[in-house]
């Protein structure tokens, strides 16, 4: 067995070394008693292109305890006339929760016509969610994202992010406003929790991601002034040293501690502030995309639990 010493200064040390398989493992014996959940957004395997079935057989098989899957592959599966009242049997039976859900509803856009379309697809998918048993989908700053336009002011995002809350309050799902660090808006952590809170909706709460911190050029204690109540899910990846923050990319991510985020202090600080959510491994990364994806469902399991395990490894407030 690893020392906890030696595995605590592994996980946290600033380096592209990644964890060694035998230290994740030993993480992972001992880390029933975190008070956080592990699941899998499926973006994480995207490039084997599995169906939603096979994405929900890998999850339960690594030993996660949910999945966040991509709207477009359940709506596959309905197109393809498969039932959704089976889907969410399956997901049931092996074990798992629906802990969140990826959507691209247009609900922030200027233009009237094209945001009530937006509503109306988020209405839609939300459904779809509902129907798998979830309960919460991600809402992210798509129709202000891009960075040919002006994006809307804070309060007016705030009333239609309110919108858009009243929409999952009818379905019973609730979307969560979720940090995109390339975007125009939405790219702070300060403009989420304005936004959240000048929604004025006992529903808002936020979705943040480790990457998506960094690539907006946030102070990760900034992540101190939001509720922990309010973070039901937290997108969980890491990044290296290079490229540079201004030429970094989704494709960049890797595992939990292959990268240069102080991972454990960080989680240690959500911990500390009451977080007891799902960590949702989220990854892009096309070298991962070409190996056997059971490997990486398992590996990234292995090491998000190992960074846990080392947070809590630290002193309170250290």
């Amino acid at each position: 067995m690893i020392p906890r010493r030696d595995l605590l200064i592994a996980a946290t040390a600033m380096t592209a070394a990644s964890i060694p398989q035998k230290q994740a493992q030993a993480a992972a014996q001992s880390s029933s008693d975190v008070p956080v959940r592990f699941a899998l957004n499926t973006s994480t395997v995207r490039g084997q292109k599995l169906s939603i079935e096979e994405q929900v057989d890998l999850t339960a098989k690594a030993g996660y305890d949910g999945i966040e899957p991509w709207i477009r592959d359940i709506q596959q599966y309905v197109d393809d006339g498969r039932s959704v009242a089976d889907l969410k049997k399956r997901i049931a039976d092996a074990g798992l929760t629906v802990d969140s859900a990826i959507g691209f509803a247009n609900w922030i856009v200027d233009d009237p016509d094209a945001r009530a379309k937006g509503l109306e697809q988020a209405k839609q998918e939300m459904a779809l969610v509902k129907a798998i048993g979830g309960g919460r989908v991600a809402a992210p700053p798509v129709g202000a994202h891009r960075g040919d336009s002006t994006p809307p002011p804070l309060p007016v995002i705030a009333e239609r992010y309110r919108a858009l809350l009243e929409v999952g309050k009818q379905v019973g799902v609730v979307p969560q406003l979720e940090l995109w660090g390339f975007s125009p808006t939405l790219s702070k952590l300060s403009e989420l929790a304005y936004v959240s809170a000048g929604a004025g909706h006992p529903d808002a709460c936020v979705l943040p991601d480790f990457y998506h911190i960094y690539k907006g050029g946030n102070d990760f204690a900034s992540l101190g002034m939001i509720e922990a109540s309010r973070m039901h899910c937290f997108h969980m990846n890491d990044y290296p040293a290079e490229p540079p923050i201004a030429e970094i990319s989704d494709k960049h991510r890797v595992f939990p501690g292959d990268g240069v985020c102080p991972l454990p202090k960080i989680i240690r600080q959500l911990i500390d502030h009451g977080f007891a959510g799902t960590f949702s491994l989220e990854l892009f990364n096309p070298e991962y995309w070409e190996r056997e994806p059971a490997g990486v469902a398992t590996e990234g399991l292995e090491k998000s639990r190992a960074v846990v395990q080392a947070a809590m490894e630290l002193r309170s407030g250290s």
